[in-house]
């Protein structure tokens, strides 16, 4: 089947409904109106029921060829009368208000309730956390006393066969863990910044406080942040740092445990000698 053919049948389909539909409208329209047969289609008993009602004022005149004999109007009505009438029915509304156990929890309660709560939580949380923030740490931490280990095992994990060191850090205290030179300098006398062997120097660089790391190559500090340098006991070398590394005061325990109190801090002025060799190779930065 062609294409030709299918249209030619698309346009038969079409036009036989178009004229099913007009014949259909005209067929309704020429039907008589349905308000004017209405009295035809009432029970006879009850068009003589209204036509004998008392408290109708409106009289419902039927079609001639409905109307009745008088004798037959009269059997009519006595036999309506004397059955019994009833009262007309009416319906009331009553209207009752739901419990809120009944009705529960509207939408609008429901995002007002999740609202306060997300708020209280909210503050809460904030609130806690400030004062966890503000409240002063009795005990533990930085600023206080850190225990940083047994002094007799640290001096040797921290030195090699060739000599060189490498420094333990502390996180808790802040601070690097280096040996001690054999003969200390004048300046750090009677300071307590020397015990079993070892000191603790503060891991901030003191001209803009930047965080000094080792460098293995030098064995020393240097600040990658303006250069500043000190060897491997944080004396003063080169750069825009106005003194020494500031360090710890520490002591040893009964038990032996080394003991950095990161709550005295030293400071001292740059070391006219170096009591420390450096640098011992080239430079990190």
């Amino acid at each position: 089947m062609g294409g030709v053919e299918l249209i030619i049948i698309g346009v038969a389909a079409v036009a036989i409904a178009a004229a099913v539909g007009a014949f259909t409208i005209a067929f309704r329209r020429a039907e008589p109106d349905s308000a004017s047969l209405w009295p035809k289609r009432v029970e006879r008993r009850a068009r003589l029921a209204d036509r004998s009602a008392p408290t109708m004022d409106v009289v419902v005149e039927t079609p001639p060829e409905a109307e009745e004999t008088p004798e037959e109007v009269t059997a009519a009505v006595e036999e309506v009368e004397s059955e019994q009438v009833l009262a007309p029915m009416t319906e009331s509304q009553v209207i009752v208000e739901a419990s809120p156990e009944e009705v529960g929890v509207t939408r609008r309660q429901f995002f007002n309730r999740s609202l306060a709560a997300m708020s209280v939580a909210w503050f809460g949380i904030m609130g806690i956390e400030i004062l966890a923030f503000l409240w002063p740490k009795i005990s533990g931490g930085f600023g206080s006393d850190v225990d940083a280990g047994n002094a007799a095992d640290l001096v040797p994990a921290m030195t090699d066969a060739a000599g060189l060191i490498t420094p333990a850090f502390i996180p808790d205290a802040r601070a690097y863990l280096v040996p001690a030179p054999i003969e200390m300098s004048e300046q750090f006398a009677g300071k307590d910044v020397e015990a079993g062997g070892l000191m603790a120097l503060y891991q901030r660089c003191v001209h803009l406080g930047c965080r000094v790391p080792w460098c293995d190559d030098s064995q020393g500090f240097e600040c990658p942040c303006h250069g500043s340098k000190y060897n491997s006991i944080g004396e003063y070398f080169a750069g825009p740092a106005p003194r020494n590394l500031d360090r710890f005061a520490v002591h040893v325990s009964e038990d032996g445990r080394l003991i950095i109190r990161t709550g005295v801090i030293v400071e001292s002025p740059r070391a006219i000698a170096q009591s420390v060799s450096y640098p011992q190779g080239p430079s990190c930065i």
